[in-house]
């Protein structure tokens, strides 16, 4: 199973979650941004239903898969 880490940031005039070179949206405070985060980290370890996803990759091809349901990171947030 692969791991998640969320990272509150500085970012945009206040503060954002960060996920690999990901930025969420920007937050006017530290709090807020740390409460957005764990909301979504929590959110991402949620089963759902499988899945036919599309990706681009780092180098511009696409690629398609299939995302089991069940098979969800573990997610953390480090503030």
């Amino acid at each position: 199973m692969s791991e998640v880490t969320y990272h509150i940031v500085e970012h945009d005039g206040g503060f954002a979650y960060k996920v690999g070179d990901v930025f969420s949206e920007t937050f006017p405070s530290r709090e807020d941004a740390l409460q957005a985060a764990q909301a979504a980290a929590a959110e991402q370890q949620v089963p759902g239903s499988t899945e036919g996803i599309r990706y681009q990759d780092k180098a511009g091809a696409w690629h398609d898969e299939t995302a089991q349901g069940n098979d969800r990171p573990t997610a953390k947030v480090e503030d």
